[in-house]
């Protein structure tokens, strides 16, 4: 049993030899093949000789970070030895600019003088960035806005050629029966206008002595609506005598003034002083305007003289005004804006030139529906209704005699009578 067992495991061995062979040998003679064209290959190419990692050193990297440290180093440098030679600071922080901004840095192309004073006055390196970021924002804008008006003034240029190149000869002569009114015809009518109020118009005062109350933003946006109150004054038909009182020459209201008028400034038909109005008028004629006064005003009076705080508060200072007023022992009022108007939201604080335009109103209508027209109307919701009775009140004072009427010792009447003497 055994010898049968040993004799068919023969068999089978050799029947799968037979079966495997032919596929053997092919494998072996491509193993040949291929080990014999490596060999032929090697001997045709040049050997190329790598060298050895470990004997050679990495490349150099260029490492930003030291070349920060280097160059912030070599600015510090730069301010020690312009120390040391005791350089003019203004030429140093001029140079130390130029640095930061070849540097990559967020200043300004442009500074002038005062900006490079304010920006020395900064204590700290922080400050001085943040002040010069600013600037450069604001240079920034300026330029936007520079080259959005240049783009609109090309396009109305680009307009008119072409409606010129429409029209004809013809169009273009016209006759027209009313003289036309020049603008050099108008400044001067403004200008007698002007001269004729600062002998007989009546004192319209800002005070400006709240510099030190607000920070340099707000007090160029203060200057912007006394501008603007300027304007609104002298193009009315019975214009205030402006007095600008409490105005230090060299002070930062002055040298706003002077900045935005430039040679206008000493051409201007105002009254401007270092006095205060306490020293100019009389105290019992003061009123001064303020919206946190308890006292609310009914009429315009001609025979008095009204007080503007030149103060633009965007924080929460309240109550600066009527404690300046107190303490003066001045009277004090406030516009009757619940009275009339349905007030929504927002403070009754009203801005420079719209304080102007209401008491032009006032004074040369005396209605309050009239003047309260130039208060903003996101801030209330409409007049309120008057009762008949009270409406029939207020024809009655319109038509009797004393009405707007000056009594005999009014400021008015003593202007005229020392203009007749």
């Amino acid at each position: 049993m055994s010898v049968f067992l040993k004799m068919n495991g023969s068999i089978i061995l050799r029947s799968l030899a037979r079966f495997l062979v032919p596929f053997t040998i092919p494998r072996k003679r491509r193993v040949l093949c291929s080990g014999v064209l490596q060999r032929y290959l090697s001997s045709k190419i040049p050997a190329v000789s790598y060298p050895n990692k470990e004997s050679t050193s990495p490349p150099e990297k260029l490492e930003l970070d030291s070349w920060k440290i280097t160059m912030k180093s070599s600015v510090q440098d730069v301010s020690t030895d312009s120390g040391s030679k005791d350089e003019d600071p203004v030429v140093a922080m001029k140079e130390l600019i130029e640095m930061w901004r070849l540097l990559g840095r967020e200043v300004p192309e442009h500074i002038s003088e005062e900006e490079l004073k304010t920006a020395m006055e900064c204590v700290s390196k922080s400050s001085k960035k943040k002040y010069l970021r600013y600037l450069f924002i604001k240079e920034k804008a300026k330029k936007a806005r520079q080259t959005k008006k240049e783009l609109k003034a090309a396009t109305k240029e680009k307009a008119i050629k072409d409606q010129m190149l429409e029209t004809t000869k013809e169009d273009k002569q016209q006759n027209f029966l009313f003289l036309r009114l020049w603008d050099r015809n108008m400044d001067t009518a403004m200008g007698w206008k002007g001269a004729q109020a600062m002998q007989f118009g009546q004192p319209l005062v800002f005070d400006m002595d709240y510099g030190n109350y607000m920070k340099p933003k707000e007090l160029r946006n203060t200057v912007c609506q006394l501008l603007e109150s300027e304007g609104w004054n002298r193009r009315d038909v019975d214009p205030f005598h402006i007095y600008f009182c409490n105005l230090q020459v060299g002070g930062a209201y002055h040298k706003e003034l002077v900045k935005r008028y430039e040679e206008k400034w000493s051409k201007l038909l105002l009254t401007a002083t270092e006095k205060s109005y306490v020293d100019l008028f009389p105290k019992d004629s003061i009123i001064y305007l303020t919206a946190d006064s308890p006292n609310v005003m009914t009429t315009f009076k001609h025979d008095k003289i009204y007080i503007v705080g030149s103060f633009v508060d965007k924080g929460t200072q309240k109550g600066i005004s009527l404690a300046k007023a107190k303490r003066l022992k001045l009277a004090t009022e406030c516009l009757p804006l619940d009275r009339y108007l349905q007030w929504d939201t927002g403070t009754k604080n009203l801005t420079l030139d719209q304080m102007m335009r209401i008491l032009l109103c006032l004074k040369n209508t005396g209605s309050w529906e009239e003047a309260l027209r130039f208060v903003p109307k996101r801030k209330h919701a409409g007049y309120l209704e008057i009762s008949p009775s009270s409406q029939e009140l207020v024809n009655r004072l319109k038509r009797s005699k004393t009405f707007n009427s000056f009594p005999k010792d009014s400021l008015k009447i003593r202007t005229q009578k020392r203009w007749l003497k």
